[in-house]
């Protein structure tokens, strides 16, 4: 369905998007549960009433049906990033900067708020493969830019910061904490700045 970020009350049919377009999942069936025991606010931001009185439970997750009626996961409903002139979608980005031969993984956050939000790349390259100078992170920037010129979903991302390891979900040690990582974003740009205009 088209991505709401607020609760929806009552299911309609108008929230569906065409194949090809990308929005929350949802799902409904006798594995959904009517809600959250004793939690009202999260029970109605995650369940839909349907018109037969069934309950459509809203994943959280954003994706995509092709015309193959395959869904494609495109990554967190939270982990969005919307900027004035698009928005950007977790997993479809960081697959394109995945591929470079010195990442072990990337993770897209926004910076800022409103239109002045801009989408920010943190890499973490493989073992014994972090830029060690100014010239080698420059370079390393550039092959990024290249990999992704092609795909539209990537145009816009222009600031990339590096870092050793990424802070990671205590629940799950493999799930990227991406909102301390947007928090630490600003005074790692300008940290950068200040090392571009030193050299």
């Amino acid at each position: 369905i088209r991505a709401v970020d607020g609760p929806i009350d009552t299911w309609d049919e108008a929230l569906v998007l065409p194949p090809g377009e990308k929005g929350e999942i949802t799902v409904k069936g006798e594995v959904v549960t009517a809600g959250y025991y004793q939690l009202p606010q999260a029970t109605a931001a995650a369940k839909i009433t349907d018109s037969d009185g069934g309950i459509r439970h809203r994943m959280g997750d954003m994706g995509y049906f092709d015309e193959s009626g395959r869904l494609w996961f495109c990554g967190r409903k939270n982990h969005r990033v919307v900027t004035a002139t698009q928005t950007y979608y977790s997993v479809c980005s960081e697959a394109i900067f995945n591929a470079h031969p010195r990442v072990f993984r990337t993770a897209l956050v926004g910076v800022g708020k409103g239109n002045d939000t801009m989408p920010v790349l943190w890499v973490q390259p493989k073992p014994g493969k972090m830029p060690q100078t100014a010239d080698d992170a420059a370079q390393f920037i550039r092959e990024l830019k290249e990999m992704a010129a092609p795909y539209p979903i990537c145009s816009g991302i222009d600031t990339f910061l590096f870092r050793r390891e990424f802070p990671v979900d205590i629940r799950h040690n493999a799930k990227i904490f991406r909102e301390k990582l947007a928090v630490m974003a600003p005074a790692a740009i300008r940290r950068a700045d200040r090392n571009r205009r030193k050299k």
